[in-house]
């Protein structure tokens, strides 16, 4: 049981390190694929609506 609680510990240490380690590194979208092909404009204004 011991065994057990120590594996799901570290399994919620280690989603909240790699969770916070991925907000750090990415970017959003409308950041990330901006290039003179693919023009993407602010979020709120896209072909689904207002976000």
């Amino acid at each position: 049981m011991k065994v057990f609680l120590a594996a799901l510990l570290f399994a919620a240490i280690a989603a909240v390190g790699v969770s916070i380690v991925l907000n750090t590194i990415q970017k959003p979208s409308s950041v990330a694929f901006t290039t003179g092909g693919a023009r993407v404009g602010d979020p709120g204004n896209n072909l689904i609506g207002p976000g």
